[in-house]
């Protein structure tokens, strides 16, 4: 069994560098393909084209593109992330800054959606094909297709213009402690929490009906014991496997799905980078922050894939065969 895992781990491991090696090619071919170049969007448009083409020259982006790739990636590995062309300073600190500040969100996010999504998703299944479980199913496919921007302009208006509940930007001042960062935080999360709502509350709702269908839990009820153990021992138990393989793979998608968030709310994490430095055509600081998000992306689709291996006793019994 134990080697069964570790084949897959090994798999599973070599899919995730192949795909995010492939993301690195697509991210430097969008970056070469944005129109203007460094020189010019350093220099400004009104420079000498010869100033532009030496400054191209200091900075390498008149070399072939396989070259600047090799070069890039290369840099990548020994932790340089190239230097920004609008801050002239090196990328990594303001993109693991951006990162840590955009995690913090992530984790609010998942502390109000994941107890909301589960305990949704289980109040349906227990319901089922009553008006309980009607109104939640409708209500979490609809919140599902409802754009980040749509909501987080209603929240606004509702929650910071009308009734003054929460600050209106994310950005909390200098010193400021744990509480009052959540306070300024709490406000940007809702929309990605609309949004998440519904995918965790459905799959939490499919595990539960699956498992109080299950033969483990009929045994458990003709033996007698009260239907709180039966729910708590046996259902959720196994109901909540892939909710949390779901909610693995969904932290990548919320830390991908940032940036309209975190422009509208003035937030400055790692979404609100990369939108910053496509429109300054600050290729360094685009590259590294897409592949930051890529990469964090493909490590949480990874962990997620995992769990589901882990909590799953029958995945683990094929991966045996």
């Amino acid at each position: 069994m134990k080697s069964a895992f570790g084949r897959f781990l090994l798999r599973r491991l070599g899919l995730s560098l192949l795909t995010l090696w492939l993301v690195s090619v697509v991210v430097f071919l969008g970056a070469q393909v944005l129109p203007g170049d460094p020189g010019r969007a350093i220099l400004g448009p009104l420079a000498d084209a010869r100033a532009v083409a030496a400054l191209n020259a200091e900075l390498g982006a008149d070399r072939p593109p396989v070259e600047v790739y090799v070069s890039w990636v290369g840099n990548m590995l020994e932790g340089d992330m190239g230097q920004s062309y609008s801050y002239r300073a090196p990328v990594a600190p303001f993109v693991g800054d951006a990162l840590v500040k955009s995690l913090k969100l992530v984790a609010v996010i998942f502390v109000i959606v994941v107890p909301l999504g589960i305990g949704g998703g289980v109040l349906a299944a227990l319901n089922a094909g009553r008006p309980l479980d009607r109104i939640i199913s409708v209500a979490s496919l609809s919140l599902t297709v409802i754009p980040e921007f749509v909501s987080a302009i209603a929240l606004i208006l509702v929650f910071a213009v009308i009734l003054r509940w929460l600050p209106l930007s994310a950005t909390w001042p200098d010193g400021a402690g744990p509480l009052v960062q959540i306070e300024h935080l709490i406000l940007p999360a809702l929309p990605l929490v609309i949004v998440l709502f519904g995918y965790i509350a459905r799959m939490a709702r499919a595990g539960t009906i699956e498992a109080l269908s299950s033969d483990y839990t009929r045994t458990a009820i003709l033996k007698g014991l009260p239907w709180r153990t039966v729910l708590t021992r046996h259902v959720l138990r196994n109901a909540l496997v892939p909710t949390i393989a779901v909610v693995a793979a969904q932290t990548g998608y919320a830390l991908g799905g940032l940036v309209v968030v975190e422009t509208l709310f003035r937030y400055q994490g790692i979404g609100n980078l990369v939108l910053g430095a496509a429109k300054a055509k600050d290729f360094a600081m685009l590259q590294a922050g897409i592949l930051t998000i890529g990469a964090f992306f493909i490590v949480a689709t990874f962990v997620a894939d995992c769990l589901t291996v882990m909590l799953n006793p029958r995945l683990r019994a094929e991966l045996a065969r």
